[in-house]
């Protein structure tokens, strides 16, 4: 069975190409709502062992993913795991990816195919993008498969993370610096990638054009956006399901009696699909708040999968060839 390594994963698919997989897979009739949720288990030191099936078509895929929050002072990955990707019908093991690395793709590609359905289009924008881990990275990247930035300003604890995701930016052609929390005044898009338990900003400030994507957290107390945000802006999810059992983003206003559980406008499926009214001026942020789902890393890992047998069918043929022109050289060689 092949196993890919984050190493041998880099570079098989591009952030758009898995935010198209995301796409096809709920154009393909895919419900989001009947994704099974995911298990956790508290683990010794305060950490949490996640588990995330997902079956849908010729594949079906298990993740088992540890959320470590004291690996990073041992100079450890937070997120560590692995994906077990099977045959659909015969339950047979295909491939075993990288868990980690999965995610750090899988989440910015969700991400991204929001963006390109609630981001303005047509102009540079300019992006306030809170962290400077392995995700804000990816989204960084994803960012730009998708839009055109004027401008980057990166919000992170860490002074020197945030000035080296800044550099990044810079070596990818954008402009880029760093900067705070009351920057979010003047963003068209937002991006909050942390692990924030409590809001990075103060939702007033955001303007009725912007575009805020949350996607730190799982936890029905934690959460990255604020009540005033959530209560002014059109709120998007991937499952209605997943984000009441999970999204501290919303269940903490609706604790707090400021919305109710309707004040969802709409799912991934619903702007992929066309449902939602598109165009004109805006009277209130567009939020998208993301908490990861199984049949998101079953549609990545199964695009990665084919894509890697695409890749290895590329190699024997140049392999095939060059051992042909070898053996043709051969005999003219031997034949003179």
């Amino acid at each position: 069975m092949p196993q890919l390594s984050a190493e041998a994963m880099a570079g098989l698919i591009t952030p758009a190409a898995a935010a198209d997989a995301l796409a096809a897979a709920l154009l393909g009739g895919l419900d989001p709502e009947g994704c099974p949720p995911r298990s956790a288990i508290a683990v010794p030191g305060g950490g949490e062992l996640l588990l995330m099936p997902a079956a849908s078509g010729a594949y079906a895929g298990v993740k088992i993913a540890g959320v470590a929050p004291g690996n990073a002072a041992r100079g450890l990955p937070r997120i560590t795991g692995s994906y077990l990707l099977l045959d659909g019908p015969t339950l047979r093991p295909l491939a075993l990816f990288d868990g980690a690395a999965l995610t750090t793709l899988r989440t910015p590609a969700v991400s991204a195919l929001a963006l390109r359905h609630l981001a303005p289009a047509g102009r540079p924008l300019r992006l306030v993008l809170f962290g400077s881990g392995p995700q804000a990275y990816g989204h960084l990247e994803a960012t730009l498969a998708v839009r055109e930035l004027a401008e980057v300003v990166v919000v992170a604890r860490n002074p020197g993370g945030a000035q080296r995701l800044a550099a990044h930016a810079r070596s990818l052609g954008t402009a880029a610096r760093t900067g705070a929390p009351k920057e979010v005044a003047d963003a068209d898009l937002v991006i909050c990638c942390t692990t924030a338990r409590e809001p990075l900003f103060d939702g007033r400030l955001v303007g009725p054009a912007a575009t805020v994507v949350a996607v730190g957290s799982h936890e029905p107390t934690a959460r990255e956006t604020d009540t005033a945000l959530v209560r002014r802006a059109a709120v998007y999810v991937e499952s209605r399901a997943a984000a009441l059992r999970e999204a501290g983003d919303l269940l903490v206003p609706e604790a707090e009696g400021a919305i109710g559980p309707g004040h969802i406008t709409g799912t991934l499926a619903d702007l992929v699909g066309g449902r939602m009214p598109a165009g004109g001026p805006r009277s209130c942020p567009q939020l998208f708040k993301s908490v990861g789902m199984a049949w998101e890393d079953l549609a990545v890992a199964v695009a990665l999968y084919e894509a890697a047998g695409v890749r290895a069918a590329q190699r024997d043929i140049v392999r095939w060839s060059s051992a042909r022109r070898w053996c043709r050289g051969s005999r003219r060689k031997c034949n003179g």
